[in-house]
């Protein structure tokens, strides 16, 4: 029988949940968040978070017990790496040692978790081990590897997560970075579709940044943030309005006096598109053999058409919105905001 999950996303701008059971969306719903209640990733007062989901939850009504929550990349730490095969408690006591460069702090304050990754058809790109054709032992020995997805949090942000949930009624059953929720849909979407090993690129427009995911299969390959977001949208309405950064984003999500439309904020779309087309373009470089024709968009500047329009004109590849990937996705309104609230709940 299927298990029915909260998905939590917590975003710098917005709060959303879904409710899903199996990978059939229940409900969803969304609300602003209050200002400086996230900052630099981390929740400033999980009384005060909690309660608003509980507030989000009742107002929707929307009853759950168990949730599944989007680690914010500011707080969490996700790699790939190829290790020797060997079994679940040496891996427990291996991984760690795989954040030693990446972690300040001391590795006994976080948390680690794992999932193999699948190999993939001989000849595609993707996390393989470094080898050249001169390497035969590394060759011969290919098959005593295993690729891992490994991410690590801190003990205190795993507490602190309880916490809140708990203030809101809630058991936290799992939780993960943005891309576990990402592989979650995908892995769901080819099992609907019969597709196998095709190349994703899932473009989340953020409020702080834009992050650039890419997939082959169910398989993450690389994530790229571009330090470019809906903020610096804000500051050029700001500007030309005269107004403060928190009014501006008013202005453009409810496009007051057509301010989407305005030459100063068609400029910034276009800024943002080359950038995207950039960053595309230096993945293909890194990745000859990627045949990538299709790309995703999700977030909060998913909601902007004009935006969406700037960057179907700018990439050379089929733009869609991420709502494709979800089971009856096109019902959902806006359901381009909730792909990850969605993913990481999916059981």
């Amino acid at each position: 029988m299927a298990k029915t999950y909260l998905g939590i996303d917590v975003g710098h701008d917005m709060l959303k949940l879904a409710l899903v059971n199996g990978d059939v969306v229940k409900k969803t719903a969304t609300t602003p968040m209050p200002l400086n209640l996230l900052r630099e990733g981390k929740v400033t007062s999980t009384d005060s978070l909690g309660t608003l989901i509980a507030q989000t939850m009742k107002e929707n009504r929307i009853h759950a017990s168990r949730a599944a929550l989007i680690l914010n990349s500011e707080i969490s730490y996700l790699r790939t790496t190829t290790m020797p095969r060997m079994n679940a408690e040496q891996l427990a006591y291996n991984i760690p040692y795989e954040f030693s460069d990446y972690i300040t702090g001391e590795l006994k304050d976080y948390l680690f978790d794992y999932a193999v990754i699948p190999d993939l058809p001989a000849g595609s790109t993707g996390p393989e081990p470094d080898m050249t054709d001169t390497d035969e032992a590394d060759a011969e020995d290919a098959p005593n590897r295993m690729h891992l997805l490994v991410s690590a949090v801190s003990a205190e942000d795993m507490e602190n997560a309880r916490q809140t949930l708990r203030k809101a009624g809630l058991k936290l059953a799992k939780a993960a970075p943005a891309e576990c929720a990402f592989l979650s849909l995908i892995r769901a979407y080819e099992a609907r579709t019969g597709e196998k090993d095709r190349e994703y690129c899932i473009l989340d427009l953020g409020f702080r940044a834009i992050r650039m995911y890419m997939f082959h299969g169910p398989r993450h390959i690389a994530t790229r943030a571009l330090e470019i977001g809906l903020s610096s949208l804000n500051d050029i309405i700001a500007e030309a309005k005269g107004v403060d950064a928190h009014l501006a984003h008013t202005y453009l999500l409810t496009n007051f006096e057509d301010c989407q439309t305005q030459s100063w904020c068609t400029a910034a779309y276009d800024n943002i598109s080359v950038e995207l087309m950039r960053a595309l373009n230096f993945y293909r470089f890194s990745n000859p053999d990627s045949q990538i024709d299709t790309c995703w968009l999700c977030g909060g500047g998913a909601e902007l058409l004009p935006l969406r329009e700037s960057i179907r004109n700018t990439l050379d590849i089929d733009v869609r919105t991420a709502e494709e990937l979800i089971r009856d996705g096109a019902a959902l309104t806006d359901g381009f905001d909730y792909v990850q609230a969605i993913g990481i709940a999916l059981s």
